[in-house]
């Protein structure tokens, strides 16, 4: 289900810092390692991380985050105040950053609702690093209790300018303690904030606590989806289909985000049973950046080209074979994601049939299996959702044959060769 909570996320203090920062390019750092793709995907190169390597008690690195300081509640009645001092985010000599909530001894902080109950710590990356679309992931050991709000997030860097929620956000993992077992994956835009946020919630297996022991958390982001995975098990896509007419604001650079919240309107205020300190650890934070894979023609019986007819971008266009000519609407990228693309759209098996004989067009990409798809190395291009070839109908090389879907047969008319 979607995560139903909070308004927003910022404070203020957060807004007048960020309508500085918005103007400041991304910075991004050097390619200091190479992440393995996927087989099948795209060449992926590290853009940005941070290791946490260093001293116990040293701050976090500098040239890399920004700790941002107050107790305004952030938009959702938050109890703590974030601080910038190592008591709240340090490294612990172990290649971890731990940010800690606390309990207050400071008489002289003040929240929004009086003296300061707690303290803790967050940290952006919003005048050091920036980066639309790629991987986005982080290892983590979450801390537990009732009213404990540990976030792996981020925001768009036209906040400044645009303000929440049009810059958009993408929660890659929030977590409420009465949920030991279960994390949230959620984005919020125009028509779907708050609330109103589209996303799904991630349960552990066999009754597992999360902060029991370290997880990865990871978005992977593309100018039409955004998939998140626990562990490297993916649970939720979000295409913008999904917005419901709403406008998808994913396609501009955003920034990222750690923090641990206490209390708010979402988990509620921490009680009897919670215990503090408690803690967020952090083993490391990376960024990567997928190349696009190549546009090539795919070649099937004959010598004729897959071909989107007419060279039409609209939803339900007939996918057929053309005599060769090098246009647009006969160039196919195949992704790492499993689809098959052309003038921005996905092969798709029409109503998401597993009928022989189904239709092939193109549709909007959605992260449905219907746009799932598999070239294998007998040269068939099988729809995963359906377990069935791609297939020239009539066993014809003519131009202007239409393409469906069959059982694998073996046969000329299913056989493709790319590029």
């Amino acid at each position: 289900m979607a995560a139903a909570h909070r308004a927003r996320r910022r404070s203020a203090g957060a807004v007048v810092l960020l309508v500085t920062t918005a103007l400041v390019a991304a910075v991004l750092m050097s390619f200091s390692r190479s992440v393995a793709p996927h087989a099948g995907a795209a060449a992926v190169a590290q853009t940005w991380s941070d290791e946490f390597d260093g001293p116990a008690g040293r701050a976090p690195d500098p040239a890399k985050w920004t700790l941002e300081t107050g107790g305004s509640g952030f938009g959702n009645r938050e109890l703590q105040y974030y601080t910038n001092s190592t008591s709240n985010a340090a490294l612990d000599g172990q290649g971890n950053l731990v940010i800690t909530a606390r309990k207050n001894t400071d008489a002289g902080l003040g929240c929004w609702y009086g003296q300061c109950r707690y303290t803790s710590a967050r940290l952006n990356t919003a005048k050091t690093f920036t980066q639309a679309y790629g991987r986005f992931e982080a290892r983590i050991k979450i801390p537990r209790g009732q009213g404990v709000w540990p976030a792996f997030w981020m925001l768009g860097n036209d906040l400044g300018s645009v303000g929440w929620p049009g810059s958009g956000e993408i929660d890659i993992m929030e977590n409420i303690g009465r949920e030991p077992h279960t994390v949230h994956g959620t984005v919020h835009g125009p028509g779907y904030s708050g609330a109103g946020g589209l996303g799904a919630a991630y349960s552990l297996p066999g009754g597992r606590a999360f902060a029991d022991d370290f997880h990865v958390f990871a978005v992977d982001w593309s100018p039409n989806s955004l998939v998140w995975s626990v562990d490297g098990t993916p649970y939720k896509t979000l295409t913008p289909a999904d917005t419901g007419g709403n406008k998808w604001v994913f396609d501009h650079p955003f920034f990222l985000i750690l923090n641990l919240a206490v209390g708010g309107d979402w988990p509620g205020s921490p009680d009897a049973s919670t215990s503090f300190p408690q803690t967020m650890t952090v083993d490391y934070v990376r960024a990567s950046s997928a190349d696009a894979p190549a546009a090539r023609p795919i070649r099937g019986i004959g010598g004729m080209c897959v071909d989107v007819a007419g060279g039409s971008d609209a939803d339900r266009t007939p996918i057929q074979l053309h005599d060769c000519t090098g246009s647009a609407a006969q160039q196919w990228a195949l992704g790492g994601d499993g689809t098959v693309r052309a003038l921005g759209k996905c092969l798709d098996v029409a109503g998401g049939s597993t009928a022989d004989g189904a239709v092939v067009q193109l549709y909007t990409c959605n992260g449905t299996n219907a746009q799932k798809w598999t070239h294998t190395a007998a040269g068939d291009l099988t729809n995963t959702g359906a377990d069935k070839c791609l297939d020239a109908k009539g066993n014809s090389s003519a131009d202007g044959t239409r393409l469906q879907t069959w059982t694998c047969t073996g046969a000329a008319n299913q056989k493709w060769t790319v590029g």
